[in-house]
Formats: structure tokens, sequence, C-alpha cells
């Protein structure tokens, strides 16, 4: 997790991404609201012996959106760490040699890192475990196409990685027109047992049936979501476990608020719920709290 020293709304990438409000609050209010929510949420995580790796966010290059660190860089458990092209030339700036020598230094080990940047000069874009959801364990990957998310580079990874991919389009509201979603997990999760996914979005029917199939032959207990409930980041979810083996899926306040019981029950179920309340950086940020966690599948040393 990097914490920010700079958070704030990023224009360049409102354009796509409307999840995304601006405040009128001052610049230095915002940066010390998003440093507190970030705090708050990394106790949470550690109080239920979740190990987290926190990075201090550089000051100069200014990069509002440091704080969503799982867009250019995922890790896995062979070894690699893959570095991903990335839509908005403000947030190519995250990418840090630094960070991976620290989880090096940290006793991880790292075989090959493999840079995907170069799909950005043909404007090509893939960012990370937000343009997919991967489901390691069937080594699945779920896309939904978008101006962020390109089939050439998601094509590239799945066989550099030896994943299948379930492409599909997914579309929202926003200003009475009708567009892409953004990144796919905005619109679902995948567990190891639990699959929670917006399948309203999915207009075409074969692809809901693809997506559906997918996920219950993977063994998934599936629990669809409203459209309204995704605008409250109810699919952007993440799994993470403790030292103890424990599972806990880990949602935002508002998106646990915005479930109903039965759905609340059917994770925990399976899992703890954690739930931070991070509301500022949902706002400004457009993200919630899978984007802030980028996970780490790195072999020990």
């Amino acid at each position: 997790m990097i914490r920010p020293a700079n958070f704030g709304f990023n224009t360049d990438t409102a354009e796509n991404n409307i999840y995304q409000q601006r405040d009128e609050r001052a610049p230095e209010e915002i940066r010390e609201l998003a440093r507190k929510e970030f705090d708050g949420f990394v106790a949470l995580l550690e109080d239920q012996g979740v190990n987290v790796v926190v990075v201090e966010d550089t000051e100069k290059p200014v990069k509002t959106d440091a704080v969503f660190p799982n867009n250019w860089f995922s890790t896995h458990p062979d070894g690699k760490i893959i570095l991903y092209p990335m839509f908005s030339p403000n947030r190519r700036l995250e990418r840090r040699k630094d960070l991976i020598e620290l989880l090096m230094n940290s006793g991880f080990q790292v075989k090959e890192i493999i840079d995907l940047s170069f799909f950005e000069q043909d404007g090509q874009y893939l960012e990370g475990t937000g343009s997919m959801v991967m489901d390691h364990d069937q080594k699945i990957i779920y896309a939904c196409l978008s101006e962020r998310t390109h089939p050439v580079p998601l094509d590239y990874l799945s066989k550099l990685i030896g994943y299948k991919v379930i492409a599909f389009d997914a579309v929202q509201e926003a200003g009475g027109k009708v567009v892409p979603i953004y990144h796919t997990n905005v619109m679902m999760h995948v567990g190891s047992d639990l699959a929670v996914v917006c399948l309203e979005s999915i207009n075409k029917a074969s692809d809901k049936l693809k997506v559906q199939q997918s996920l219950t032959q993977s063994g998934k207990k599936v629990i669809p979501i409203t459209a309204k409930q995704k605008f409250h980041f109810a699919g952007n979810m993440l799994e993470v476990y403790n030292a103890g083996g424990e599972k806990f899926t880990v949602m935002s306040q508002a998106a646990y608020d915005s479930l109903n019981v039965g759905q609340i029950q059917l994770i925990e179920k399976y899992t703890t719920i954690i739930s931070p309340q991070i509301p500022t950086i949902e706002k400004l940020g457009g993200g919630s709290a899978r984007c802030m966690l980028a996970e780490n599948f790195l072999p020990r040393i």
C-alpha cells in the first residue's frame, strides 16, 4: 500500500472515470484527510493480522493517484513482477524501481520483471488488476474492455502467464449517456469461494452467460449486485489472508452500507469483512478499497 503524499483530483483520469468528483476544500486539507483514511485502513488490516507493506509516496514528482498501486504492477507466485501500460501520462510517474528493490530487500524473491509499458507508445493500455480481475486458482482473467483495457496487451499478458481470458463489454449510465465501465474491478470481485458481480452492467446476453458460467464452473458462489450498489463501490472488493490463513473480504464502508442483509450474510459465511472508511479517497480518486491494495504473491527467499 502506498501512503499518499499529494492525493487529489486528477483531471487526466476524470475524462473516463465517472466516479471521480471534485471537492472545494483546500488541497492540504484533502491530502491530510486522505492520509488519515489511509492510516485507518492499514490499522484495520493489521488488527486482523494481515501483513501490510506500507511504502511512503515521494513528494516529487507529484502523483495524485499514487494511493492506487494495483494499476501499475502485479506480483506472481513464480517470482514475476509485471509492470503495466497506463492510460494517463501523469500516472506513469507512479512506477518505482525502489519499491521493487524494497520487496527484494524484505525477503521476497523476484526472478523476472516484465515491463509491458511499451504498449503506451501505440495507445494501448492494460491497467493491472484494475483492468483485470484474476482468479489465480483457476488461472482465469476477467476483463471488461474499455479505453483503459485493450485486447492486444490483454492477449499478450495472458500468453505470458498462461491464463485464460474472459473478455466482455460492461457499461453504465452517466449524465444521460451509456459509457463503458473503465475498470473491471469496479463491477466485479472474485475470491476463492465467492464472486460479486454487477451482471446487469453486461448488456450482451452471450457475454453475461459466459461470465456467469465461468464463475459457477469455477465453483464460485455468485452474488449479484445492482448498478446502484456498484456506484457505491460494492464491486470493488479483495480477498486477503492473515498469517494464520484466515480469509477476509476487504471493501469500503460505503460499499458495505450499500449491501443488503442477505448479501452481507453470504459474504460472512465464507470470510470476515474488513470495511475501512475512505470517503475522501473514493470521492476524489474514483477508486475504493480494492484499488488501494496491491497483492504480494512473491515467494519468500
